[in-house]
């Protein structure tokens, strides 16, 4: 089936997930740890941040995973023991996402002249991010790309977030096509299993986040540099850093 719409991650596809969610993790882990940077910094490590190279690790709760997770992971005494004070943080963290997010977003290269081009070809565009849905609007708001998205989904849309395939199902609902008219597009190893989960009709992985593409490649039908080079793809004309498909 031809492709009718495009479904994109968006921390590491869209937007570039180091610059903009190290501070707003960074703060929140010092929220967690007051008065103790040691303990901080070990909070933001085994969330998945790597102080050597500044950049989080691919798979890890903060680069792949929900807040939800984050907080389970940062305030283990909570978990299944005291609800309301662990939704409180959940709140917490969530309304953190949507100021500081948004706050703090910066786009990735060339992100917003292939919406434009996609857009004016004719594909239905939208998001499916682990991140909560509200916090997603506000960053996508405040880099004025809004508009280019007729639906744009987080966690907290689905009964089961990513790398479940109900945000792609939904999507496909929503624009009014089958899951196989839909191209898949993220950064991340769960971007690509909901792909495959949901029977997407292609899954794309890109190299501009967490992901290497030793990781993608395996689940991906092509691997791109970046968003930006997805236009000349679909269109035929190839594009820099593609691979042919990772799974037959």
């Amino acid at each position: 089936m031809a492709l009718r719409a495009i479904l994109f991650d968006k921390d590491g596809t869209l937007i570039d997930f180091d610059r903009t969610w190290y501070p707003v993790m960074a703060m929140l882990a010092a929220e967690a740890a007051p008065d103790d940077p040691a303990q901080a910094a070990h909070l933001l490590d085994i969330g998945g941040y790597d102080a050597g190279t500044g950049r989080f690790r691919a798979g890890s709760i903060i680069a792949a995973g929900t807040i939800v997770e984050t907080v389970d992971l940062w305030y283990p005494e909570l978990a299944g023991r005291d609800q309301a004070a662990r939704q409180l943080l959940v709140d917490r963290f969530n309304h953190a996402c949507v100021i500081e997010g948004a706050a703090h977003a910066v786009a990735l290269p060339g992100v917003e002249s292939a919406l434009t081009a996609l857009d004016a070809a004719g594909y239905h565009l939208g998001v499916a991010t682990n991140d909560g849905a509200e916090s997603a609007v506000a960053t996508l708001r405040a880099l004025t790309l809004l508009d280019r998205f007729s639906l744009v989904q987080g966690y907290d849309s689905v009964d089961r977030p990513k790398p479940a395939a109900d945000q792609l199902h939904r999507f496909a609902a929503h624009v009014g096509c089958a899951p196989d008219a839909v191209a898949m597009v993220g950064d991340n190893v769960h971007d690509l299993e909901m792909a495959r989960a949901a029977g997407a009709g292609l899954a794309v992985g890109v190299l501009s986040g967490t992901g290497d593409r030793s990781d993608l490649a395996p689940l991906a039908d092509i691997v791109l540099n970046s968003v930006a080079d997805l236009p000349a793809f679909l269109h035929g004309g190839g594009a820099p850093g593609q691979q042919g498909r990772g799974r037959e």
